[in-house]
């Protein structure tokens, strides 16, 4: 079984899921997991803690759009949403505004609100399909990226909120770079692993229907709407985990933040990883994270200006989608099922037999 597959919401349901998992997946996790021995504390807190953070929220865009045939572009300010909750009714530089409640009550509570926010949203967007869909949910973090930017007595206007810190539990400072690498890659293994079950539970599979032929599920008995609503508040769910993640990374939250910009960046992140895979949506995370880290300095090192980084993306954004509409494990897939065909025959070994 191919290692791209393992995953693959259209293999059938399986019990011994842990046999299935492919040796290089326990390579990749062995490697995670002792990467903190080897690398310094810039690899581990700016490249791979932001990696796995940026991962995190494009998975939740992969699960709408992969599972649930749903564009959004507003995950970013899902993100955003819950690290402003947590600033707001946690503590942060901004004592007039933040309330400085505990840790065990400001987390569980900006996640709720931000579900609740992700619901709402949801169930404006469903009622939409295609470049609608895409229209309404830009429209939505538009508004909202305005709104945080204007508003100065409940989120601080442009300034934001900083000195947003993780709590100290078990005597752990959570923002050194080890531990927050240790913490952002547990989650991103949680959301991850969450996806894969959840995709071929009865929800996900019947998502999938939906999906496919949502005319065919509603005649079925199956409420159309309330599974495209349900999918977009999980979606918020890991969103909101992953913005709260980055807020205390950057010990900050602004409009800057949750622009239209960094809307743009998951999006492309999703696709450039491919958006059928939920592994797709860190490796394109961490594509994306080592081109905006070194790709400026390369480009001024080559008389270029490093605004042009954007363009550069772009290209590669236009050139992944252009050869393969499914992104890097897309294309991934497609090379090696045609080193396994047949020169003459154009077969592979299982369709010979």
């Amino acid at each position: 079984m191919a290692i791209l597959d393992a995953f693959d919401p259209a293999h059938p349901r399986d019990r011994n899921w842990i046999e299935r998992i492919p040796p290089a997946y326990w390579i990749l996790a062995l490697i995670l997991l002792v990467l903190p021995a080897f690398a310094g504390e810039f690899v581990l807190y700016q490249i791979m803690g932001w990696s796995f953070i940026l991962g995190m929220i494009a998975l939740s865009l992969m699960f709408l759009a992969g599972y649930g045939g749903m564009v959004s572009l507003a995950q970013m300010s899902f993100a955003g949403f819950a690290g402003y909750m947590v600033a707001i009714f946690g503590d942060s530089a901004i004592t007039a505004i933040s309330q400085g409640w505990p840790w065990w009550i400001t987390i569980p509570l900006a996640l709720a609100l931000t579900v609740l926010v992700a619901t709402g949203v949801g169930w404006l967007a469903v009622r939409t399909e295609g470049i609608y869909t895409i229209m309404i949910t830009l429209a939505i973090a538009a508004a909202f990226f305005y709104f945080t930017r204007q508003n100065y007595d409940l989120f601080n206007g442009f300034s934001g909120f900083n000195s947003i810190l993780p709590p100290h539990l078990f005597g752990v400072d959570w923002r050194q770079p080890v531990a927050f690498y240790y913490l952002a890659l547990f989650w991103a293994v949680v959301a991850y692993a969450s996806v894969v079950y959840l995709s071929r539970a009865p929800f996900g599979l019947a998502l999938q229907g939906v999906r496919d032929n949502p005319r065919r599920m509603a005649a079925l008995g199956y409420n159309v709407t309330a599974h495209r609503v349900a999918a977009y508040a999980f979606a918020g769910l890991i969103a909101g985990i992953g913005g709260i993640l980055f807020t205390w990374q950057s010990s900050q939250i602004s409009p800057g933040t949750i622009g239209i910009g960094p809307a743009i960046d998951v999006l492309v992140v999703a696709v450039i990883g491919g958006l059928r895979h939920p592994i797709g949506a860190f490796l394109g995370a961490f594509i994306f994270v080592l081109l905006k880290t070194f790709a400026v300095d390369v480009l001024i090192s080559l008389g270029l200006s490093g605004e042009r980084f954007q363009l550069l993306i772009g290209l590669c954004f236009l050139a992944i989608v252009f050869f393969s509409p499914d992104g890097l494990l897309g294309l991934w897939e497609r090379l090696r099922e045609r080193g396994r065909r047949d020169p003459l025959t154009g077969r592979t070994r299982e369709e010979r037999q």
